[in-house]
């Protein structure tokens, strides 16, 4: 049997019966799940939307091969909840809109501001999905045995189904499904695997225990085994801690200006559920985020065990047979997982100095031998079952689980693409007069488009970065843009809309200049000495922010106050369960003349 299309079937059925069980029959629902979803569920459908691609497939994979340096990925991730729970989850909610846009536009009584908001999420949002797709076809083109622009194309094909079909209301459930079937696909694989290795079936204990048959801890048998070949200790980063603190920061503050996540804090029934959500979400999140160090470390560890100093094996040819001719002459073979992953070409094998033996090499190997083997970070979680030699349900289970991480966040930031033509720029900018009917039938349109371009942008970021990387780009994106405006716009009633306008501006577009110049541009093989204020691509967005924030205030200072009810519904929004005499009561409603 085989377990791959058991376990990818299965779930992706369960995904289109969801759908088509809560198939959205109003904006109300389509938007925001009708404002009726338990803070638990919530919770829950929150956690998978975060737990991307870049979090399933591609962190273990940085932590593995960045050590301590990929640590800024989980405190950054994860630092952006406790942002959200305490600063704006619930006044967001309190304000009773559907979008990001939608609080921009009335808060600051502009229909410019929520163009540029629009504008704003929109580059985040394709940023992100762009990742997410990219982590389709990374599982799609191994396990199904089809290429990796091929795979992308059967995700978009998933995705359309449950997101157009169902709106918010079926992605909610059936994120929630994704939920279950990652967060097993991530631990049993890790439970097996420490077992292994230590002995200690928890994963997070494993990562600090003695290695099984050894008086040496897993960590330091790992740093042992790297500087033998020439690599930095696990322990250290090659990253400048002013560095290392602007991703974390860029990270934590574009988690909390992310649309697609704030979006989800709609769906509750009130303000305080908001919070209640972000604290389980950051429950649910903890389930996956503490057992990523361990597995990174096991995966590197059994990487270099498997394959350093293996002879080669060519993909094309009967490995069996090859294997057994080898270990006949008392000859190593390399790993049947290398020859199987090779055909996708996230691995490789180059035979630098002809010996036919794969050496694993740092740049400062002692034996002055040059590294011959390339392995992409985002392979990490994927192959790990398989490098372990798991059972073929193992391994299918992982491959379900990787595809529930990128699709439940990619059927998320589709609404937030969707919401933003259909309901920021037809019904609340330029076709005022649409109706409910016109407006569902054009989100869902959107969605469509949304669902096509994601799916090009994902074969294209391929040839980017990692999954991760690329996904910190949009984080940075979030945070320069439009966490600034969100925050000064609940807490500070002097902001007014030249201000909003200004500061999103401000931050959009050095961000995205910046990035793409050090990442597509003239810049890509720029090192730290060539970064501003040697601050890499990912930690860009939290300098820029600052600045967006300065030029904000300074221009909202410098420019006539808000009005008199706008100022006053700010305080009413800090009060939350305070009745509003201001006409911005009800999601989708337009504010009072």
């Amino acid at each position: 049997m085989d377990w791959t299309i058991f376990w990818v079937g299965a779930t992706f059925a369960t995904y289109i019966g969801i759908a088509v069980w809560a198939r959205a029959g109003s904006t109300n629902d389509f938007y925001v799940a009708g404002h009726g979803v338990h803070p638990v569920i919530n919770g829950m459908a929150t956690a998978a939307d975060w737990m991307s691609a870049a979090s399933f497939l591609s962190m273990a994979g940085l932590i593995a091969i960045l050590g301590y340096g990929g640590s800024v990925y989980l405190m950054g991730w994860t630092g952006g909840y406790v942002l959200l729970a305490l600063l704006l989850a619930p006044f967001l909610r309190e304000f009773g809109k559907f979008t990001v846009p939608d609080f921009v536009g009335d808060r600051y009584y502009s229909d410019t501001a929520r163009l540029v908001a629009v504008i704003c999420a929109l580059f985040v949002s394709f940023t992100y999905i762009a990742g997410q797709m990219s982590g389709v076809g990374i599982a799609f083109s191994r396990f199904l045995g089809v290429d990796f622009n091929t795979g992308i194309f059967i995700g978009m094909g998933i995705v359309f189904v449950y997101a157009v079909l169902g709106g918010m209301k079926g992605v909610t459930y059936t994120q929630v499904a994704q939920y279950v079937v990652l967060i097993f696909a991530y631990t049993v694989p890790a439970i097996f695997i420490s077992l292994m290795l230590t002995g200690n079936p928890i994963p997070q204990l494993g990562f600090i225990s003695n290695v099984k048959g050894e008086d040496v801890s897993m960590i330091q048998k790992l740093s042992d085994t790297l500087t033998s070949l020439g690599f930095a200790e696990y322990t250290t980063t090659n990253k400048t801690t002013f560095d290392v603190f602007c991703i974390t920061a860029a990270l934590m503050f574009g988690t909390a200006g992310l649309p697609h996540v704030i979006i989800r804090f709609f769906t509750v029934p009130r303000p305080s559920d908001a919070r209640l959500s972000a604290g389980w979400a950051l429950v649910f999140i903890a389930l996956l985020y503490t057992v990523a160090p361990a597995v990174g470390a096991f995966s590197r560890l059994n990487v270099i065990n498997t394959v350093n100093e293996t002879t080669y094996v060519a993909p094309g040819e009967d490995y069996a047979a090859q294997a057994a001719a080898l270990e006949a002459e008392g000859v190593t073979p390399s790993p049947a997982w290398f020859t199987r992953w090779e055909i996708t070409k996230l691995v490789g094998f180059e035979d630098k100095n002809g010996d036919g033996i794969m050496q694993i090499r740092g740049p400062n190997a002692p034996d002055g031998l040059a590294n011959e083997v390339t392995i992409n970070n985002d392979i990490a979680v994927l192959a790990s079952p398989e490098i372990a030699q798991l059972p073929d349900w193992v391994v299918g289970l992982m491959v379900a689980g990787g595809l529930a991480a990128a699709l439940s966040t990619a059927a998320g930031l589709l609404m937030v693409i969707s919401s933003a033509v259909s309901h920021d720029l037809c019904r609340r900018t330029f076709f005022k007069g649409m109706s409910d009917k016109s407006e569902l039938r054009v989100a869902r349109l959107a969605a469509a488009g949304a669902v096509m371009g994601a799916g090009f942008m994902g074969i294209y970021s391929a040839q980017l970065a990692f999954v991760a990387q690329v996904v910190a780009f949009a984080f940075g994106l979030a945070a320069a843009s439009l966490f600034p405006v969100i925050l000064l716009g609940i807490f500070w009633k002097r902001m007014n809309r030249e201000g909003a306008i200004a500061s999103m501006l401000t931050g959009l577009v050095p961000t995205f200049i910046y990035i793409w110049h050090f990442k597509l541009g003239a810049g890509k093989d720029a090192g730290p000495e060539e970064w501003f204020l040697g601050v890499s691509p990912e930690g860009i967005g939290f300098v820029v922010m600052i600045l967006s924030i300065i030029v904000g205030v300074v221009v909202a200072l410098a420019t006539k106050a808000p009005p008199k009810d706008i100022q006053d519904l700010v305080e009413d929004i800090r009060v939350p369960g305070q009745r509003r005499p201001h006409g911005i009561a009800d999601a989708g409603m337009a504010p009072a003349e």
